[in-house]
C-alpha cells in the first residue's frame, strides 16, 4: 500500500488532475488502488494549491465513468458466462465480488448502478451486470455520474479539509460507507414509497370516476 500511495503522489506531482482520472479508472480493474485512499491524496493536494478541488472531483468521477462503460460493455458484448469465465483467469479480481454485484442488481435493478458506487467490492464491477441486461446506456452513464460524483467529492472534499492528517479519512472509511448507503436506501425507498402512493391514488380515481350508462337492452347478463 505504501508504494502505491507513493505512485499516485508522484503521478499527481507530475501531471496534476489527469493523474487522478488515471488511478480511478485503473481502480475499475485493479483492486488493490483504493478509491478511500487516491481520493483524500487528490484532496490533499488541492490543499497544498496542487490543483482545484473542483478539477479533482471532476477528472476523478470522469475516470470513474470511463472505467465502469469498460465494464458495462465487457458485459454487454460477451454474455453473462463467458464475462466471469475472463475476469476468473484474472489474478487480482475476485469473482465473489462480480457475484455480489450480480446479487445486487437483480435485487435492485437499475437503482444497483447508483447505491453499488459506494460499496466496497461491488463499486467496480456493477457495472458488469448493468451491461449483461443491456440496462439503457444513458440511464446508466446518468447514475454512475451521480453516485461517483457523491462518492469522489465526499473523499476529496474531506482529504482537503484534513490536509495532511488525510490517514484519518482511511480510518473512518466504512463508517463514512454505511452513512452514505443508509442515506441513499432512504432516498430509494422514499422514491418507491411516493410511487406507490401515487399508483394507488390513479387507481383509486379511476375505480371511483363516473359510469357511463348503458341501455339495457345492450347490458350483458350475468
Amino acid at each position: 500500500m505504501g508504494a502505491i500511495i507513493q505512485w499516485i503522489i508522484d503521478l499527481i506531482n507530475q501531471i496534476g488532475g489527469p493523474a487522478v482520472g488515471i488511478a480511478i479508472l485503473l481502480e475499475n480493474f485493479i483492486p488493490p488502488i483504493p478509491s478511500e485512499v487516491v481520493l483524500p491524496l487528490a484532496g490533499v493536494a488541492a490543499n497544498r494549491g496542487e490543483l482545484g478541488v473542483v478539477e479533482a472531483i471532476v477528472w476523478a468521477t470522469a475516470g470513474s465513468l470511463t472505467g465502469a462503460l469498460a465494464l458495462y460493455a465487457l458485459g454487454a458484448l460477451l454474455g453473462r458466462d463467458r464475462t466471469r469465465t475472463l475476469l476468473d483467469k484474472l489474478p487480482l479480481v475476485n469473482l465473489k465480488d462480480v457475484t455480489r454485484a450480480e446479487q445486487w442488481f437483480d435485487r435492485h435493478g437499475s437503482k444497483a448502478v447508483l447505491i453499488g458506487r459506494v460499496i466496497p467490492g461491488v463499486r467496480s464491477v456493477i457495472s458488469i451486470p448493468a451491461g449483461v441486461n443491456r440496462m439503457p446506456l444513458v440511464k446508466f452513464i446518468l447514475l454512475t455520474v451521480v453516485g461517483s460524483s457523491m462518492w469522489n467529492s465526499l473523499f476529496v472534499i474531506a482529504g482537503y479539509q484534513l490536509g495532511d492528517n488525510w490517514p484519518i479519512v482511511e480510518q473512518y472509511a466504512g463508517v463514512i460507507q454505511k452513512v452514505v448507503i443508509v442515506v441513499l436506501a432512504a432516498l430509494v425507498v422514499w422514491w418507491i414509497v411516493q410511487r406507490v402512493r401515487s399508483l394507488r391514488r390513479k387507481r383509486a380515481a379511476g375505480s371511483t370516476g363516473p359510469e357511463t350508462d348503458v341501455p339495457e337492452k345492450d347490458r350483458v347478463a350475468p
